[in-house]
């Protein structure tokens, strides 16, 4: 058995309520309660493989708007006792989770502007979202394959929120697709 995993309803719209082979998980925004929720879910069954789906900013201008497999993920908002931003004093500076794939910044906000863009680049990411660092984590902790699907909903920058819910059904669908083509149903 599989999860699907999402952080918000929105983001699994395009989706049936019941999909063969899955599970189903939403978690809610952000680190802490992505942390919360797969722990939960993993102390309370036994899975092959966790497939999270859901929306991301693009930072890096080369990525259009499309789903990408992301291979890796560090944290943007975190900064050990040197000062050094997307270090964390105590977990690892990223985790690797895919042979390939694009890397995504993760942080507990959502980042719709140029001055925060030009901090996170730098970092090495060329997506950003609020949950996937957490998940990849909660899945090495237990030993549980992870694959992320992020279709892009918006290029974090001004005004992106409103970019994001204008975006976040046609994201899903695309998703959708993506699931269908890969794991056939």
């Amino acid at each position: 058995m599989k999860l699907l995993v999402a952080a918000l309803e929105a983001e699994l719209v395009a989706f049936p309520a019941e999909l063969p082979g899955f599970d189903r998980l939403v978690t809610g925004p952000g680190k802490l309660q992505a942390t919360y929720a797969l722990t939960r879910a993993l102390d309370a069954a036994t899975y092959d493989e966790i497939v999270v789906v859901g929306t991301a900013g693009a930072i890096d201008p080369r990525l259009d708007g499309t789903v990408y497999d992301v291979g890796g993920a560090i944290q943007h908002d975190v900064t050990d006792i040197d000062g050094i931003v997307g270090q964390h004093v105590s977990l690892p500076t990223r985790v690797d989770f895919g042979p390939e794939g694009v890397t995504i910044a993760t942080g507990d906000h959502f980042v719709d502007d140029s001055e925060a863009v030009g901090v996170i680049r730098p970092l090495g990411a060329g997506l950003v979202d609020m949950e996937t660092y957490a998940y990849a984590w909660v899945a090495e902790q237990f030993g549980v394959h992870i694959r992320v699907l992020k279709a892009v909903s918006d290029r974090a920058q001004d005004d992106a929120i409103t970019d994001w819910r204008t975006a976040v059904t046609a994201c899903s669908h695309q998703l959708r697709d993506r699931v269908r083509i890969d794991y056939g149903v």
